[in-house]
């Protein structure tokens, strides 16, 4: 968390390739990625919903699932073939939808579909892909109480084998589902801890949440 301008943003796109350091590396289980490409990342593990909705809305939702499974299997490179000829991508889309609560509308062109709906079919699109990190920027935004509720529910329900990391302005989202939480101000982190220490931290109340003592 931290305010406008912090730097979460720009720090997903360093873990996540889509901008290069200006110093330092970059180290992913132990691997150096620092100058990998993104869809390098993607194939270690890495997966990212955006903060603005990078579905391809002209696809229907069966379509957008299936590109998404196809991209990180061997049988992308086979060009000439039907992706719906590879009766194992055909079940993990399965599953992956039904799951969501999509299957139902697996023929539906993406852009038809509600705003809240399309972020879950990212999320869960980008869990798919079974990562070890699974970076989240501003996942409750434009949602309902009720559809913010089904993303928190999304996220606690995952197993220990992938890390979550959000940046949301959504404090009852941040304090409802994480373990640590690190406060960036002007690209220094001014605070890291468990969430009940971060909400005591008086330089958390004053430079975030514009509380003087």
């Amino acid at each position: 968390i931290g305010p406008n301008g912090a730097g979460k943003t720009t720090l997903f796109n360093l873990i996540n390739g889509q901008l290069m350091p200006s110093a330092g590396r970059i180290y992913f289980f132990e691997q150096d990625i620092t100058d990998l490409p993104t869809y390098r990342r993607a194939h270690l593990g890495q997966a990212r919903a955006f903060q603005l909705i990078s579905l391809l809305l002209n696809l229907s939702v069966l379509e957008n699932t299936l590109l998404a499974l196809y991209g990180t299997t061997p049988y992308r490179f086979k060009m000439f073939r039907s992706v719906n000829g590879f009766a194992n991508v055909m079940d993990r889309a399965d599953i992956t939808l039904k799951g969501l609560g999509l299957w139902e509308k697996k023929d539906e062109t993406v852009k038809n579909l509600g705003y809240g709906e399309q972020r879950r079919l990212e999320i869960g699109l980008g869990l798919a892909l079974h990562p070890k990190l699974l970076l989240l920027d501003e996942p409750s935004a434009g949602l309902s109480i009720e559809e913010c509720s089904e993303i928190i529910e999304i996220i606690k329900n995952l197993g220990e084998g992938v890390t979550v990391v959000i940046v949301d302005h959504d404090m009852d989202l941040v304090f409802g589902v994480a373990d640590r939480i690190i406060v960036l101000h002007y690209g220094q982190i001014i605070a890291d801890g468990p969430p009940r220490e971060i909400q005591a931290d008086p330089r958390v109340r004053e430079i975030y949440l514009g509380i003087e003592e």
